[in-house]
């Protein structure tokens, strides 16, 4: 007989995602997690972590190590980096002033060093969840519910913006695993032709509020920061359509014009 109010130790449930645990106590562990559904919440982001890491750096671990990386090229090159380090320093100050220059909502190429890895991130879990026929999402637009969860798991207000006007219906969203490890939220959205983009909310470190334009093959995005919380649109490689998609979410998300009106 299985004892489903045994708890379940963190040090377990990793080792259940990562298929390490005993048969038996495994199934003391499922049991567990039928009863509790945080837990099993974690269990699944950590599930989908893990397969984005598999999908995204799998090619890499399996190839050779490339030339530039040799130890003895790399020893050489070590004198050349304290003057690099400095001139990088003094380029980093000059690019940041001028982008201030930008102002509030304005497109800037490329996210800032904060905001790579978010959308990183946003672009992996696009290009995977997008391409699902049956799964594409875990919790569908019309549940009540959606939009709170979300908010919960991720520690801040959030709000499936309307982008009906391009053709776009909310299909729903899902939680995912986020930068260090926090909660992360995506929305998905579809057209009638059956294009998808996507809408990823995550606690960033950069707040700066300029759109960010990044292109990854036949897929891009566009960041931006609000606060503590960045927000990422991912869609097709079109970057006039893109870019309007994610200034109309910006406007509908941004909170200082929200609090105004309140």
């Amino acid at each position: 007989m299985i004892d489903r109010d045994l708890p379940a130790t963190d040090d377990e449930l990793h080792a259940y995602v990562d298929g390490e645990l005993p048969p038996d106590r495994r199934k003391t562990v499922e049991a567990w997690l039928a009863t509790h559904p945080d837990d099993a919440a974690r269990v699944a982001a950590w599930g989908a972590h893990a397969e984005l890491i598999r999908v995204r750096y799998g090619g890499a671990a399996r190839s050779p190590v490339p030339a530039r990386l040799d130890l003895a090229r790399l020893a050489r090159a070590e004198r050349k980096w304290t003057w690099m380090a400095a001139a990088a320093v003094v380029a980093a100050f000059l690019v940041g002033g001028a982008s201030g220059w930008f102002g509030r909502g304005a497109l800037v190429s490329g996210p800032p060093p904060a905001a790579t890895s978010v959308t990183a991130e946003a672009l992996d879990a696009h290009k995977l969840y997008v391409a699902e026929v049956r799964h594409p999402i875990e919790v569908p637009a019309e549940a009540s519910h959606l939009v709170p969860w979300l908010s919960r798991r991720v520690g801040s207000t959030l709000r499936a913006p309307d982008l009906a006007t391009f053709g776009l219906k909310l299909m729903g969203g899902r939680l995912l695993p986020g930068h260090s490890g926090k909660p992360a939220a995506m929305f998905m959205y579809e057209s009638a032709s059956g294009e998808r983009y996507t809408l990823y909310c995550a606690r960033s470190a950069a707040p700066e509020t300029a759109l960010h334009y990044n292109v990854a093959g036949q897929v891009a995005a566009v960041y931006w920061g609000d606060g503590d919380v960045g927000f990422v649109v991912s869609g097709p490689a079109d970057r006039e359509r893109l870019i309007k998609i994610a200034q109309a979410a910006y406007e509908q998300l941004d909170r200082r014009t929200t609090r105004g009106n309140s």
